[in-house]
């Protein structure tokens, strides 16, 4: 496996976790279309969460939050309509984060920062 998608899979794995320990379901990973893909998508009640998950093996090109660009936001978004589209999915209210994650080691368990309602 190459390591930026181990870095990746640890990066999604351990956002996952800290949205369980809040009290978030996880509806989908890795959610695929012809436009793109959502790396997670989150419930808790009728709140529907679409995180876009950027990790980082080491500090050395600064936080995954600078890599969501605006461009990378408009796909974000348009990728979660077409999400909400195939899905049928009929949240009350929306919100779009973004989990910076660091991968320091492969022992070390990885550090998240959750950017709440970022775009």
């Amino acid at each position: 496996m190459d390591a930026r998608v181990g870095v990746g899979l640890r990066g999604e794995d351990a956002a996952a976790a800290l949205y369980r320990r809040r009290g978030y379901r996880v509806v989908a990973r890795n959610w695929r279309c012809g436009i793109g893909e959502l790396d997670l998508v989150v419930a808790r009640g009728e709140l529907l969460v679409f995180c876009e998950v950027k990790a980082r093996g080491g500090p050395g090109f600064g936080g995954g939050f600078v890599a969501v660009t605006e461009r990378k936001q408009r796909k974000v978004r348009a990728v979660a309509e077409a999400f909400l589209l195939a899905t049928g999915a009929r949240p009350q209210r929306t919100r779009f984060d973004v989990a910076s994650v660091l991968v320091a080691g492969a022992r070390a368990s990885p550090s998240v920062e959750l950017f709440e309602d970022a775009f």
